[in-house]
């Protein structure tokens, strides 16, 4: 059985920030096909798949929040960024955390980015419907962009 194409892979186990950022997207059209992971294995899974083969349908974008049951965030995006065959993948790190050790892991691990959560709904959609308007329609991946490690 084929798997479907994955255009964002959203890595989120809080249900409320889940359904939050599948509305954003839905709503202005961003993204189409969507995948979400409940923890971080489940995400390792999802793009490198059984016995750290990667999946044909590797996501285009992967929203990873920190605290995650499981695997970290930290751990995930370490893997992922280590590993020559998934580490174009952006990255996306959307996380309540405000935290200066975080923000400056990240970056240390490969984050294309770091956002914190806005409290307030509207503006947490807003940053969603941003970021992903950057990432999946205005951002250009270069011709060679499988032979930069990306799907």
């Amino acid at each position: 059985m084929a798997r479907e194409p994955v255009e964002l892979l959203l890595v989120e186990d809080n249900a409320s920030d889940v359904e939050l950022v599948l509305h954003s997207l839905r709503k202005h059209n961003l993204a189409n096909r969507i995948r979400v992971a409940r923890d971080g294995a489940e995400a390792l899974d999802i793009v490198l798949g059984t016995n750290g083969v990667p999946v044909a349908d590797a996501p285009r974008l992967i929203l990873l929040d920190l605290k995650l049951p499981r695997m970290d965030g930290l751990q995930v995006l370490s893997k992922l960024k280590a590993d020559p065959r998934t580490r174009g993948i952006p990255v996306v790190v959307l996380t309540s955390s405000r935290e200066d050790r975080d923000l400056q892991s990240c970056y240390k691990l490969g984050a294309n980015s770091y956002i914190v959560k806005p409290v307030d709904f509207t503006r947490f959609a807003e940053a969603v419907r941003q970021l992903s308007l950057y990432w999946l329609l205005l951002n250009e991946k270069p011709r060679f962009w499988h032979e930069c490690g990306a799907p």
